[in-house]
């Protein structure tokens, strides 16, 4: 069986929860989630031996942490616990509008210090070299800091010495970063060890100023990438290799509810697909197919039955 481990963060996250309270009292739902996070939920879900690489504290909400992806048969050998720490958190907001704000509270999330040291990155390195691809995100790079970023460097390079993939999706939040610099700089310097780029174009509009599929290509071109996967929304999905060009349709889906985690779930569907041998456009029809399941209900993560339903629908 194909192993990926994916490496990030998973956040605490309250989410407001319908009340009829008339005092204008708040009541929020607790659950956990993060990007690289709900794609290995979704991975897992697909029958693609998964694990986790984060840092978590000891408290309680950590253990739950720990215990969720134990239900999602999710490994957890590759996360250290550190005493006296706790998980990043953040709240959802419903503006009046319908839209959701973010408030996050994560700058001493142990995540962050995943690669603090060369010694500790290559520690990680050695247990990840047993796997047969890593995913990571820009969230990823965007929390552990610019020094840490070198020594995760190294071990992409070191990794991809031994045949692992390494598959990335940018996920671009201005927030997380110094300035928009920084960001171009970390995205351009990761794409040297990546070998699948998912990429979606409304973060490239974000980043660069341009989300047309021409300057993508001629921006990535000078990089070894096997896979540049091009979301587009409801609009085709683009897989660009060495030696062709293919575009997937999208087809339209009703009722949709709330898109959050639609690319985290395509990325899961896609890697899911490529490592049990799919090819690129049957791999792309299932990363389209999860993430027009995920639409229809509401927040990242929905549950396993239903998910599973609706797939063998």
């Amino acid at each position: 069986m194909a192993h990926i481990a994916a490496i990030g963060e998973v956040m605490v996250e309250l989410a407001p929860f319908p009340t009829a309270d008339s005092n204008g009292r708040e009541i929020m739902a607790l659950s956990f989630a993060g990007d690289t996070y709900n794609t290995s939920v979704y991975m897992a879900r697909l029958g693609l031996k998964t694990d986790y690489v984060t840092q978590l504290g000891e408290d309680p909400y950590s253990e739950q942490i720990m215990q969720r992806m134990a239900n999602e048969n999710i490994g957890t050998s590759m996360i250290k616990q550190l005493p006296g720490r706790s998980p990043g958190l953040y709240i959802i907001r419903n503006t009046p509008d319908g839209e959701r704000e973010f408030f996050y509270w994560r700058k001493e999330a142990p995540a962050r210090e995943l690669f603090a040291s060369q010694e500790a990155a290559d520690q990680l390195c050695q247990k990840l070299v047993h796997c047969n691809c890593v995913y990571l995100s820009g969230i990823t790079l965007a929390i552990i800091g610019e020094k840490s970023r070198e020594f995760l460097y190294n071990s992409l390079h070191k990794l991809r010495q031994q045949d692992v993939i390494v598959a990335f999706d940018s996920n671009y939040r201005p927030r997380l970063w110094r300035d928009k610099f920084e960001a171009q700089q970390a995205m351009l310097s990761i794409m040297e060890y990546t070998d699948i780029a998912l990429l979606t174009l409304d973060d490239e509009q974000l980043l660069w100023g341009d989300d047309s599929v021409e300057g993508c290509k001629q921006r990535y071109a000078a990089f070894n990438l096997g896979e540049l996967v091009l979301k587009r929304g409801a609009d085709d999905a683009i897989i660009i290799t060495p030696d062709a060009e293919i575009r997937v349709p999208v087809p339209p889906v009703q009722g949709v509810i709330d898109t959050t985690g639609a690319g985290d779930t395509f990325n899961a569907g896609y890697l899911a697909g490529r490592l049990m041998n799919k090819s690129l456009e049957d791999s792309a029809k299932q990363g389209i197919r999860c993430a027009g399941i995920i639409i229809r209900h509401r927040g990242a993560i929905i549950d396993k039955a239903i998910f599973d339903k609706e797939l063998g629908a």
